[in-house]
């Protein structure tokens, strides 16, 4: 549920970028920050460690436009991959209105992939959230690669009938306007609901 704040007449909902280490989570909220004017926009917070891996979130706050006179703020988090960062993760995600999994589309990556998906399931459940129905959108980032992972082989895999799918190369933006406006729309329909 967003947080709707009555007094400035705001609805602030929540996207969390989820997925296997390095699979193009922060490269995804990077660009998108940096294609948006900056009226539409705040600052962005980006925490890596010496690897060069988000150790706890990225965030920024987006700003919409109105729906019914409330001004519609996203904010947008990724957390970290790393399976050892479980705890962080799971922080990172409670209270999400809607998840954009970006999965690695480098064939060898596809067992991460599938074991990150199987995270986020049990990380949803866990709050209550029926993932089935929850707004989740799969990007396949990195489709610039030369092996790839063949589109549907992670919804098969998965039971994943009927999720909104994009393809995105992250470092060059292909894609990824693309999957934040799908991501946001499911947000809001289901919100509307």
């Amino acid at each position: 549920m967003p947080h709707i704040n009555y007094e400035d007449k705001e609805l602030v909902f929540k996207i969390v970028y989820y997925g296997p280490g390095l699979s193009g989570k922060t490269t995804n909220l990077v660009y998108i920050h940096n294609a948006l004017d900056r009226d539409k926009r705040g600052d962005i917070i980006v925490l890596d460690t010496e690897e060069e891996r988000t150790l706890f979130f990225d965030f920024f706050p987006l700003h919409l436009g109105r729906i019914e006179g409330y001004q519609v703020k996203f904010n947008m988090f990724t957390v970290p991959g790393q399976v050892y960062y479980e705890a962080s993760r799971r922080l990172i995600l409670e209270g999400a209105d809607g998840v954009v999994f970006v999965a690695d589309s480098a064939l060898s990556r596809m067992e991460e992939n599938i074991e990150s998906f199987l995270m986020l399931q049990n990380n949803l459940e866990s709050f209550g959230v029926d993932w089935r129905v929850f707004p989740i959108t799969l990007q396949y980032n990195k489709r610039d690669l030369p092996l790839l992972i063949p589109l549907g082989s992670i919804e098969k895999r998965l039971g994943l009938n009927g999720m909104p799918v994009t393809e995105s190369v992250a470092t060059d933006g292909t894609g990824v306007m693309e999957t934040i406006r799908l991501a946001s729309r499911l947000v809001i329909e289901r919100f509307q609901i």
